[in-house]
């Protein structure tokens, strides 16, 4: 059985699937996930972007690196141990 792979994907098609792959799945896990924050930034904050815009520019910027740190990141305790 021979796999070639050129006969389902044209070749110009794969630097697209890779980009998509690698940058465009990872900004619509942390648009969509539920952990990624507020869209608002929090009361008295003087950072006019939330939680939520942050991850995104991280992952934007950093790739695959930031949507790791995204996925890996601790949940928050709560104050009273």
């Amino acid at each position: 059985m021979n796999a070639d792979l050129s006969a389902w994907i044209p070749g110009a098609a794969i630097p697209w699937l890779v980009l998509f792959a690698l940058y465009g799945l990872p900004l619509l896990h942390v648009a969509l996930s539920r952990r990624g924050g507020g869209w608002r930034p929090p009361a008295g904050s003087r950072c006019p972007f939330g939680p939520r815009a942050g991850w995104l520019v991280m992952v934007l910027m950093l790739g695959p690196v930031g949507w790791l740190m995204f996925a890996l990141r601790r949940p928050r305790r709560a104050s009273g141990r």
